[in-house]
């Protein structure tokens, strides 16, 4: 369990700032965050280093320092998933952007690069 701060509150979520972000079990890369004066209001984060090998969001020098970061080394990336007209998507165009050394995190807008709002998953069955 790690907690997290929001730099500025998450659009649709009030002003809840201060989160908990928890592994799935058996679920490699998948994390629910959850608001911790709030436990109701959930979402569910796909760490995109590990599963989206191709995704290569270029962060602004405004939008690293909102989250305090001073190197790409101290920044993790998480995309927000969900369950969409059947279909398991992730927003890359708003990722989640995360201080590995201070946990203050934002989402962020990829202004300017060429990412689906609702990128479908590809699911792959067990061999």
């Amino acid at each position: 369990m790690t907690g997290l701060t929001f730099a500025e509150p998450l659009p649709g979520l009030g002003q809840l700032i201060d989160f908990e972000l928890n592994p799935v079990a058996g679920a490699d890369g998948l994390f629910s965050l959850h608001a911790l004066d709030a436990p109701e209001k959930r979402l569910y984060l796909l760490d995109a280093g590990m599963h989206l090998p191709d995704y290569q969001p270029v962060i602004s020098d405004a939008q690293a320092a909102l989250i305090k970061a001073v190197g790409p080394d101290e920044v993790a990336t998480f995309v927000v998933a969900n369950h969409h007209d059947g279909a398991l998507t992730v927003n890359l165009l708003a990722p989640i952007v995360v201080n590995t050394v201070t946990d203050i995190c934002a989402q962020v807008i990829l202004e300017g690069q060429d990412y689906a709002i609702r990128h479908e998953l590809k699911v792959l069955s067990p061999a």
